[in-house]
Protein backbone atom coordinates (compact mmCIF):
# COMPACT_ATOMS: atom_id res chain seq x y z
CA UNK A 1 0.00 0.00 0.00
CA UNK A 2 1.43 3.51 -0.91
CA UNK A 3 1.91 6.19 1.67
CA UNK A 4 -1.08 7.73 3.17
CA UNK A 5 -0.57 11.44 2.35
CA UNK A 6 -2.37 13.97 4.74
CA UNK A 7 -3.51 17.41 4.28
CA UNK A 8 -4.45 19.39 7.22
CA UNK A 9 -6.99 22.54 6.94
CA UNK A 10 -7.12 24.89 9.28
CA UNK A 11 -10.75 26.41 10.30
CA UNK A 12 -9.93 26.94 13.62
CA UNK A 13 -12.56 24.70 15.61
CA UNK A 14 -14.24 23.39 12.33
CA UNK A 15 -9.81 22.24 11.11
CA UNK A 16 -9.34 18.73 9.58
CA UNK A 17 -7.27 16.90 7.52
CA UNK A 18 -7.82 14.92 4.46
CA UNK A 19 -6.07 11.90 3.75
CA UNK A 20 -5.02 10.63 0.15
CA UNK A 21 -3.87 7.20 -0.19
CA UNK A 22 -4.64 4.01 -2.07
CA UNK A 23 -6.78 1.56 -0.28
CA UNK A 24 -6.96 3.59 2.84
CA UNK A 25 -10.89 3.21 2.16
CA UNK A 26 -10.23 0.28 4.57
CA UNK A 27 -9.24 2.50 7.66
CA UNK A 28 -11.99 4.63 8.16
CA UNK A 29 -12.82 2.51 11.31
CA UNK A 30 -9.08 3.95 12.36
CA UNK A 31 -9.27 7.23 10.92
CA UNK A 32 -12.79 7.82 13.60
CA UNK A 33 -11.13 6.06 16.39
CA UNK A 34 -7.98 8.86 16.31
CA UNK A 35 -10.95 11.48 16.64
CA UNK A 36 -11.50 9.83 20.15
CA UNK A 37 -15.25 9.56 18.60
CA UNK A 38 -17.59 6.83 20.51
CA UNK A 39 -21.30 7.44 18.93
CA UNK A 40 -23.03 4.96 16.10
CA UNK A 41 -22.38 5.72 12.60
CA UNK A 42 -24.93 6.12 9.70
CA UNK A 43 -23.45 5.15 6.73
CA UNK A 44 -25.26 7.10 3.80
CA UNK A 45 -24.51 5.83 0.03
CA UNK A 46 -26.07 4.42 -3.05
CA UNK A 47 -26.58 0.87 -3.87
CA UNK A 48 -24.03 0.57 -6.43
CA UNK A 49 -21.63 2.05 -4.16
CA UNK A 50 -22.51 -0.42 -1.03
CA UNK A 51 -22.40 -3.05 -3.79
CA UNK A 52 -18.63 -1.76 -4.39
CA UNK A 53 -17.11 -0.80 -1.01
CA UNK A 54 -19.99 -0.81 1.35
CA UNK A 55 -18.49 -4.54 3.09
CA UNK A 56 -14.89 -2.71 3.27
CA UNK A 57 -16.22 -0.05 5.09
CA UNK A 58 -18.59 -1.67 7.62
CA UNK A 59 -15.31 -4.49 8.24
CA UNK A 60 -13.29 -1.60 9.18
CA UNK A 61 -15.90 0.44 11.59
CA UNK A 62 -17.00 -3.11 12.86
CA UNK A 63 -13.05 -3.77 13.49
CA UNK A 64 -12.48 -0.54 15.14
CA UNK A 65 -15.74 -1.33 17.59
CA UNK A 66 -18.16 1.05 16.15
CA UNK A 67 -22.17 0.38 15.74
CA UNK A 68 -23.61 0.95 12.55
CA UNK A 69 -26.58 1.46 9.82
CA UNK A 70 -26.82 1.63 6.43
CA UNK A 71 -29.00 3.99 4.63
CA UNK A 72 -29.11 3.41 0.63
CA UNK A 73 -30.44 6.78 -1.66
CA UNK A 74 -30.26 6.44 -5.42
CA UNK A 75 -27.26 8.47 -7.22
CA UNK A 76 -27.68 11.00 -9.46
CA UNK A 77 -28.40 15.09 -9.67
CA UNK A 78 -31.87 14.31 -10.19
CA UNK A 79 -32.16 12.60 -7.09
CA UNK A 80 -30.88 15.21 -5.13
CA UNK A 81 -33.42 16.78 -3.40
CA UNK A 82 -35.50 17.33 0.03
CA UNK A 83 -37.72 14.22 -0.94
CA UNK A 84 -34.38 12.16 -0.65
CA UNK A 85 -32.85 14.09 2.71
CA UNK A 86 -36.39 13.16 4.46
CA UNK A 87 -35.47 9.74 3.86
CA UNK A 88 -32.35 9.99 5.66
CA UNK A 89 -34.17 11.77 8.49
CA UNK A 90 -36.62 9.14 8.39
CA UNK A 91 -33.72 6.37 8.72
CA UNK A 92 -31.81 8.24 11.63
CA UNK A 93 -34.93 9.66 13.62
CA UNK A 94 -36.43 5.53 13.43
CA UNK A 95 -32.72 4.69 14.90
CA UNK A 96 -32.83 6.88 17.14
CA UNK A 97 -29.97 8.79 16.04
CA UNK A 98 -28.43 11.63 19.05
CA UNK A 99 -25.98 14.17 18.19
CA UNK A 100 -22.90 12.24 19.62
CA UNK A 101 -23.34 10.02 16.60
CA UNK A 102 -22.06 10.54 12.84
CA UNK A 103 -22.98 10.99 8.96
CA UNK A 104 -20.37 8.91 6.70
CA UNK A 105 -20.63 9.84 3.45
CA UNK A 106 -19.77 6.68 1.40
CA UNK A 107 -20.08 8.13 -2.72
CA UNK A 108 -19.58 10.91 -5.05
CA UNK A 109 -20.73 14.67 -5.24
CA UNK A 110 -24.37 13.85 -4.85
CA UNK A 111 -24.18 11.45 -2.01
CA UNK A 112 -21.51 14.00 -0.16
CA UNK A 113 -24.00 17.03 -0.70
CA UNK A 114 -26.87 15.39 0.52
CA UNK A 115 -25.11 13.82 3.56
CA UNK A 116 -23.45 16.47 4.58
CA UNK A 117 -26.48 18.67 4.48
CA UNK A 118 -28.38 16.32 6.67
CA UNK A 119 -25.68 16.21 9.13
CA UNK A 120 -25.97 20.30 9.50
CA UNK A 121 -29.55 20.13 9.65
CA UNK A 122 -30.04 17.06 11.61
CA UNK A 123 -31.09 18.05 15.52
CA UNK A 124 -29.57 21.28 14.74
CA UNK A 125 -26.02 19.38 13.10
CA UNK A 126 -24.46 16.41 13.82
CA UNK A 127 -21.28 15.22 12.52
CA UNK A 128 -19.95 13.68 9.45
CA UNK A 129 -17.16 12.54 7.52
CA UNK A 130 -16.43 12.14 3.46
CA UNK A 131 -15.57 9.08 1.37
CA UNK A 132 -15.97 10.24 -1.58
CA UNK A 133 -15.70 7.85 -4.56
CA UNK A 134 -15.59 10.01 -7.53
CA UNK A 135 -12.83 12.54 -9.11
CA UNK A 136 -15.21 15.09 -8.72
CA UNK A 137 -16.08 14.63 -4.90
CA UNK A 138 -12.32 13.63 -4.31
CA UNK A 139 -10.98 16.92 -5.62
CA UNK A 140 -13.82 18.89 -5.01
CA UNK A 141 -17.02 18.25 -3.33
CA UNK A 142 -16.23 16.44 -0.47
CA UNK A 143 -13.57 19.91 0.57
CA UNK A 144 -15.05 23.16 2.15
CA UNK A 145 -17.98 22.11 3.93
CA UNK A 146 -20.49 23.21 1.46
CA UNK A 147 -23.85 21.05 1.59
CA UNK A 148 -26.96 20.88 -0.33
CA UNK A 149 -29.53 20.20 -2.34
CA UNK A 150 -30.96 21.24 -5.49
CA UNK A 151 -34.36 22.97 -6.28
CA UNK A 152 -36.39 22.58 -10.06
CA UNK A 153 -35.09 26.55 -10.29
CA UNK A 154 -31.61 25.45 -10.17
CA UNK A 155 -28.18 23.31 -8.60
CA UNK A 156 -27.50 24.07 -4.90
CA UNK A 157 -30.01 26.39 -4.12
CA UNK A 158 -30.76 24.93 -0.47
CA UNK A 159 -28.02 24.37 1.66
CA UNK A 160 -25.17 25.24 4.47
CA UNK A 161 -21.98 25.41 4.91
CA UNK A 162 -21.22 22.23 7.35
CA UNK A 163 -17.52 20.75 7.71
CA UNK A 164 -16.62 16.95 7.53
CA UNK A 165 -14.31 15.75 10.55
CA UNK A 166 -12.54 14.45 7.98
CA UNK A 167 -11.97 13.15 4.29
CA UNK A 168 -10.86 10.07 3.06
CA UNK A 169 -9.76 9.87 -0.73
CA UNK A 170 -9.06 6.48 -1.81
CA UNK A 171 -7.48 6.48 -5.54
CA UNK A 172 -7.87 3.01 -6.08
CA UNK A 173 -11.67 3.29 -5.85
CA UNK A 174 -11.70 5.58 -9.21
CA UNK A 175 -10.90 2.81 -11.42
CA UNK A 176 -14.53 1.04 -11.12
CA UNK A 177 -15.68 3.89 -11.92
CA UNK A 178 -17.23 4.32 -16.01
CA UNK A 179 -14.99 6.06 -18.31
CA UNK A 180 -17.38 9.13 -18.82
CA UNK A 181 -17.95 9.56 -15.18
CA UNK A 182 -13.89 9.44 -14.17
CA UNK A 183 -13.50 11.85 -17.20
CA UNK A 184 -15.94 13.96 -16.09
CA UNK A 185 -14.48 15.20 -13.02
CA UNK A 186 -11.38 15.70 -14.29
CA UNK A 187 -12.47 19.08 -15.50
CA UNK A 188 -12.28 19.92 -12.43
CA UNK A 189 -9.06 19.23 -12.06
CA UNK A 190 -7.88 21.25 -15.00
CA UNK A 191 -10.19 24.01 -13.11
CA UNK A 192 -7.40 24.25 -10.40
CA UNK A 193 -4.43 24.59 -13.10
CA UNK A 194 -6.76 27.58 -14.50
CA UNK A 195 -7.28 29.71 -11.50
CA UNK A 196 -4.04 28.77 -9.05
CA UNK A 197 -1.26 27.24 -10.91
CA UNK A 198 0.17 27.19 -14.18
CA UNK A 199 3.01 24.78 -13.46
CA UNK A 200 0.32 22.01 -12.37
CA UNK A 201 -1.86 22.62 -15.78
CA UNK A 202 1.92 22.06 -17.75
CA UNK A 203 1.83 18.75 -15.82
CA UNK A 204 -1.77 17.50 -17.26
CA UNK A 205 -0.72 18.31 -20.17
CA UNK A 206 2.60 16.73 -20.30
CA UNK A 207 0.81 13.73 -18.81
CA UNK A 208 -2.94 14.07 -20.25
CA UNK A 209 -2.88 10.61 -21.75
CA UNK A 210 -1.49 8.88 -18.58
CA UNK A 211 -4.04 10.44 -16.52
CA UNK A 212 -6.79 9.80 -19.15
CA UNK A 213 -5.99 6.13 -19.44
CA UNK A 214 -6.28 5.96 -15.48
CA UNK A 215 -2.75 5.56 -14.48
CA UNK A 216 -2.72 5.72 -10.66
CA UNK A 217 0.48 6.99 -10.15
CA UNK A 218 -0.45 10.60 -12.46
CA UNK A 219 -3.88 10.26 -10.75
CA UNK A 220 -2.68 10.68 -7.10
CA UNK A 221 -0.76 13.56 -7.74
CA UNK A 222 -3.73 15.06 -9.57
CA UNK A 223 -6.00 14.26 -6.55
CA UNK A 224 -3.25 15.34 -4.30
CA UNK A 225 -2.38 18.63 -6.02
CA UNK A 226 -6.20 19.32 -6.39
CA UNK A 227 -6.95 18.97 -2.79
CA UNK A 228 -3.90 21.10 -1.66
CA UNK A 229 -5.59 24.03 -3.46
CA UNK A 230 -8.74 23.59 -2.68
CA UNK A 231 -7.81 23.29 1.08
CA UNK A 232 -5.16 26.73 0.84
CA UNK A 233 -8.37 28.71 -1.13
CA UNK A 234 -10.82 27.27 1.75
CA UNK A 235 -8.84 27.99 4.49
CA UNK A 236 -8.38 31.55 3.30
CA UNK A 237 -12.19 31.68 2.80
CA UNK A 238 -14.28 29.68 4.49
CA UNK A 239 -17.62 31.08 3.60
CA UNK A 240 -16.63 32.50 0.14
CA UNK A 241 -17.02 35.71 1.29
CA UNK A 242 -14.23 36.74 -1.59
CA UNK A 243 -11.25 34.71 -2.74
CA UNK A 244 -13.09 31.27 -2.76
CA UNK A 245 -15.36 32.29 -5.55
CA UNK A 246 -12.95 31.91 -8.15
CA UNK A 247 -13.96 27.61 -7.42
CA UNK A 248 -16.81 28.66 -9.33
CA UNK A 249 -14.72 29.08 -12.30
CA UNK A 250 -17.01 27.26 -15.48
CA UNK A 251 -19.76 26.43 -13.15
CA UNK A 252 -21.91 29.69 -13.92
CA UNK A 253 -22.57 28.78 -17.45
CA UNK A 254 -21.81 25.04 -16.74
CA UNK A 255 -24.66 25.58 -13.97
CA UNK A 256 -27.22 26.91 -16.55
CA UNK A 257 -26.22 23.77 -18.96
CA UNK A 258 -27.22 20.94 -16.60
CA UNK A 259 -29.90 22.52 -15.52
CA UNK A 260 -31.88 23.07 -19.15
CA UNK A 261 -30.67 19.63 -20.24
CA UNK A 262 -32.83 17.95 -16.79
CA UNK A 263 -29.22 16.99 -15.03
CA UNK A 264 -29.63 13.86 -17.29
CA UNK A 265 -27.83 14.88 -20.46
CA UNK A 266 -24.70 16.73 -19.44
CA UNK A 267 -22.62 15.74 -16.24
CA UNK A 268 -21.62 18.06 -13.87
CA UNK A 269 -17.81 18.56 -15.11
CA UNK A 270 -18.99 18.18 -18.83
CA UNK A 271 -20.75 21.42 -17.66
CA UNK A 272 -17.95 22.81 -15.76
CA UNK A 273 -15.51 21.66 -19.41
CA UNK A 274 -17.91 23.87 -21.40
CA UNK A 275 -18.17 26.64 -18.99
CA UNK A 276 -14.65 27.05 -18.82
CA UNK A 277 -14.09 27.16 -22.62
CA UNK A 278 -17.00 29.76 -22.70
CA UNK A 279 -15.68 32.06 -20.03
CA UNK A 280 -12.65 31.83 -21.19
CA UNK A 281 -13.91 33.16 -25.13
CA UNK A 282 -15.43 35.80 -22.96
CA UNK A 283 -12.50 36.42 -21.42
CA UNK A 284 -10.59 37.28 -24.76
CA UNK A 285 -13.91 39.05 -25.98
CA UNK A 286 -13.40 41.53 -22.60
CA UNK A 287 -9.67 41.62 -23.75
CA UNK A 288 -8.43 40.37 -20.53
CA UNK A 289 -6.89 37.15 -22.13
CA UNK A 290 -4.88 35.84 -24.33
CA UNK A 291 -6.51 33.74 -27.56
CA UNK A 292 -3.90 30.91 -26.85
CA UNK A 293 -4.51 30.39 -23.49
CA UNK A 294 -8.08 29.17 -25.03
CA UNK A 295 -6.21 26.70 -27.55
CA UNK A 296 -4.33 25.28 -24.55
CA UNK A 297 -7.56 24.69 -22.49
CA UNK A 298 -9.53 23.18 -25.58
CA UNK A 299 -6.44 21.01 -26.84
CA UNK A 300 -6.37 19.82 -22.81
CA UNK A 301 -9.65 19.04 -22.02
CA UNK A 302 -10.23 17.46 -25.24
CA UNK A 303 -7.38 15.49 -24.66
CA UNK A 304 -8.99 14.21 -21.47
CA UNK A 305 -12.32 13.21 -23.44
CA UNK A 306 -13.89 16.25 -22.30
CA UNK A 307 -17.10 18.44 -24.20
CA UNK A 308 -15.62 21.72 -25.19
CA UNK A 309 -18.84 22.89 -27.05
CA UNK A 310 -22.07 24.07 -25.52
CA UNK A 311 -25.42 21.89 -26.75
CA UNK A 312 -27.93 23.93 -28.81
CA UNK A 313 -29.89 26.09 -26.07
CA UNK A 314 -31.41 29.16 -25.85
CA UNK A 315 -28.90 32.17 -25.35
CA UNK A 316 -32.06 33.57 -23.30
CA UNK A 317 -32.66 30.48 -21.71
CA UNK A 318 -29.32 30.24 -20.66
CA UNK A 319 -29.07 33.47 -19.80
CA UNK A 320 -32.32 33.21 -17.53
CA UNK A 321 -31.17 30.71 -15.59
CA UNK A 322 -27.80 32.44 -14.70
CA UNK A 323 -29.90 35.23 -13.66
CA UNK A 324 -31.55 32.84 -10.56
CA UNK A 325 -28.14 31.61 -9.93
CA UNK A 326 -27.32 31.82 -6.23
CA UNK A 327 -23.84 33.27 -6.87
CA UNK A 328 -25.67 36.07 -8.63
CA UNK A 329 -25.37 39.41 -6.46
CA UNK A 330 -27.91 42.46 -6.40
CA UNK A 331 -29.01 41.37 -9.57
CA UNK A 332 -26.45 41.29 -11.34
CA UNK A 333 -24.14 38.33 -13.05
CA UNK A 334 -20.51 37.58 -11.80
CA UNK A 335 -18.24 35.35 -13.63
CA UNK A 336 -14.79 33.96 -12.82
CA UNK A 337 -12.46 35.12 -16.03
CA UNK A 338 -9.08 34.15 -16.64
CA UNK A 339 -6.35 36.71 -17.27
CA UNK A 340 -3.88 33.85 -18.00
CA UNK A 341 -3.14 30.28 -17.26
CA UNK A 342 -2.64 29.98 -13.13
CA UNK A 343 -4.57 33.56 -12.83
CA UNK A 344 -8.16 34.63 -12.24
CA UNK A 345 -10.75 37.59 -11.52
CA UNK A 346 -13.82 37.93 -10.77
CA UNK A 347 -15.83 40.10 -12.67
CA UNK A 348 -19.81 41.70 -12.95
CA UNK A 349 -20.82 41.26 -16.73
CA UNK A 350 -23.72 43.15 -18.19
CA UNK A 351 -26.23 41.16 -19.35
CA UNK A 352 -26.81 42.53 -22.69
CA UNK A 353 -22.72 42.00 -23.04
CA UNK A 354 -23.91 38.45 -21.72
CA UNK A 355 -26.63 38.08 -24.06
CA UNK A 356 -24.65 39.21 -27.26
CA UNK A 357 -21.79 36.96 -26.19
CA UNK A 358 -23.81 33.56 -26.52
CA UNK A 359 -25.59 34.28 -29.17
CA UNK A 360 -22.28 34.82 -31.00
CA UNK A 361 -20.39 31.80 -29.22
CA UNK A 362 -21.36 29.12 -31.61
CA UNK A 363 -19.04 30.83 -34.22
CA UNK A 364 -15.95 29.77 -31.92
CA UNK A 365 -16.24 26.30 -32.82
Amino acid sequence: MKQTKKIPLDLGKNSYDIFIGEEIIDQVGLFLKDLSFKGRVAVVTDPKVEGLYGSRVKKSLKKAGFKFILIQIPAGERYKTLKQINRIYDSLIQNHFERSDLLLALGGGVIGDMTGFAAATYLRGVSFVQCPTTVLAQVDASIGGKTGVDHPEGKNLIGAFHQPRFVCSDPAVLRTLQKREYRSGLAEVVKYGVIADEVFFQYLETHSKAIRDLDLEKVRHCIHRSSQIKAEIVQADEHEGGIRKILNYGHTIGHAVETLTGYRKVKHGEGVAMGMVAASRLAVDLGLLHEDDVKRQVKLLTALGLPTRLPDLDPGDILEVMAGDKKVVGGEIYFVLPKNIGSVDVMQVDKKVLKRFLKALPKYV
